[in-house]
């Protein structure tokens, strides 16, 4: 499975409706995950240009890009992004395989 990150920033709507009716939306988050075969491994919230973070494992960029469209879809969000993660071992197999591109590309202009 591959590991995604979603930050996220809740409309003016949505931290009313939080605001009036306090609640963990954990469990929320995870059966939207376990619907597309995701897992979560994490939920955050905090200071900054965002209001939270979801850490998830999902099947495939496209179980995650569902996911992502699903859920900003409901127009609670006025900022979303969602970024596949890499490990420190992926990242080597990733330079390899760049540095056996970088050996035949040709740039522009030459």
């Amino acid at each position: 499975m591959a590991k995604f990150v979603f930050f996220f920033s809740y409309s003016p709507d949505a931290w009313n409706r939080l605001v009036m009716k306090p609640q963990d939306r954990t469990s929320v988050v995870r059966n939207a995950l376990e619907q597309h075969g995701g897992r979560l491994e994490a939920l955050y919230y905090m200071f900054g240009g965002q209001d939270g973070m979801v850490i998830f494992d999902a099947p495939d960029s496209r179980s995650a890009a569902a996911l992502s469209l699903a859920v900003t879809s409901s127009g609670a969000f006025t900022h979303h992004e969602t970024r596949e993660l890499i490990t420190p071992a992926e990242l080597v197999e990733v330079l390899e395989k760049a540095g056996a591109t970088a050996q035949s590309y040709v740039r522009p202009g030459d």
